[in-house]
């Protein structure tokens, strides 16, 4: 039966499409995938003038060609996205297709434009999701250097805070100037850009600031306070992400707070002993928050009349990580069968409002049997050297 695919966007924003012809462009591209009655497949790719040649030399497609080499009756818009879905449009009216299937990330404007065209479009929802979750050895390849390398960040972060004095109120001073969030979070921004990886802004939340598991951080940073670091950057190189968490103490350690970072690698132990194919990540969550409850700790968000020193995690276990640094699937509550090739993220946590947190988050590989773990660093809280 004869079919026909569309996948467009701009790959340097559309990650389903740069996973689809890993070649990464900023201005759009339609691809297309088309079956005929007698079995015989096409593949068309779509791209601006100036950008044939180089796409030509980069990706494996029956025919590389521009808006202009489908130019509909009425012509082409001087709208860049526009010209590229009325070229996308009149290849599939050229080549007998009235109707297409897109995946989830199809922009509304290619649909517009196609439909206008006569083109009847459907929506394939898992288009694409399973291709992107099994990692091929190469992309393992490319996480494993990711996470290297926020491995390598995280250890900046943390001795720098670790090794800072201390002043009379208790904030640190790095070459006798305060040591904020902000100071942590540009070395580490830093580093990165040295190493050919970006990212948005990272996580360096010290005190009561960590209690809520997203705060950014912001100001000063104190003695006996824990830091959540969490830095979450994508190498330029191949585009994949890392995603790793620790957190440190300058100082003195919390009394509360070690036998909250113990229950919390304790979790994270029983999360990744319990990861293989086919078991679901809500059972994978299960195991972890198991743990911290056995301890006497809580899941889920605190109530409403809860005192400040409410202990919980109220976020999911994990996620799937690759392209983007959030993708399918998820180990929390409803999370679906794991299989082979899934790259995730376990990263359990427990806060306090009246301390703030403790987070330990590494990647780990599905196996045919179990998990590998791509992290090295080590869980403690004192980074002093």
């Amino acid at each position: 039966m004869p079919n026909a695919i569309i996948r467009a966007g701009i790959p340097q924003h559309s990650f389903a499409l740069y996973h689809e012809i890993q070649f990464c462009l900023p201005d759009p591209v339609a691809l297309l995938d088309l079956n005929d009655s007698e079995g015989r497949s096409r593949r068309i790719l779509i791209v601006r003038d100036i950008e044939v040649e180089r796409a030509r030399n980069s990706i494996k497609a029956d025919l590389v060609a521009c808006p202009a080499d489908f130019t509909p009756a009425g012509g082409l818009s001087f709208d860049r996205e526009v010209a590229t879905a009325q070229g996308a449009a009149e290849c599939l009216l050229q080549n007998g297709f009235s109707e297409v299937t897109g995946d989830r990330t199809l922009p509304l404007s290619f649909q517009h434009i196609l439909n206008e065209a006569g083109i009847t479009v459907l929506c394939d929802l898992k288009m694409g999701v399973m291709e992107r979750r099994q990692k091929s050895e190469q992309e393992i390849k490319h996480l494993r250097r990711a996470q290297n390398v926020t491995e390598q960040a995280i250890r900046l972060a943390c001795e720098m805070i670790a090794n800072a004095d201390a002043s009379v109120d208790g904030s640190l001073l790095v070459g006798n100037a305060p040591l904020t969030s902000e100071r942590v979070r540009a070395a580490v921004n830093v580093f990165l850009m040295e190493q050919n990886f970006t990212g948005p802004t990272y996580i360096i939340a010290g005190g009561t600031q960590g209690a809520d598991c997203h705060n950014h951080g912001n100001g000063s940073l104190f003695t006996g306070q824990p830091v959540i670091v969490d830095i979450f950057p994508t190498d330029m190189s191949s585009r994949y992400c890392g995603d790793c968490t620790r957190t440190v103490v300058h100082g003195e350690i919390p009394e509360q707070l070690a036998p909250m970072l113990e229950a919390v690698r304790a979790a994270k132990s029983a999360g990744c002993a319990a990861i293989r194919p086919g078991i679901t990540g809500e059972e994978v969550h299960e195991e972890t928050t198991a743990v911290l409850i056995e301890r006497g700790y809580h899941w889920g968000f605190p109530p409403d009349d809860a005192a400040e020193s409410y202990t919980t995690m109220p976020h999911g276990t994990g996620h799937g990580i690759g392209l983007e640094v959030h993708e399918p699937p998820l180990l929390d509550p409803k999370g679906i069968p794991l299989v082979k090739g899934d790259a995730l993220t376990v990263e359990p946590g427990l806060y306090r409002k009246d301390m703030g947190g403790v987070r330990v988050e590494d990647m780990v590989i599905v196996t045919d049997d179990g998990c590998l773990n791509l992290n090295e660093l080590p869980e403690g809280l004192d980074w002093s050297s």
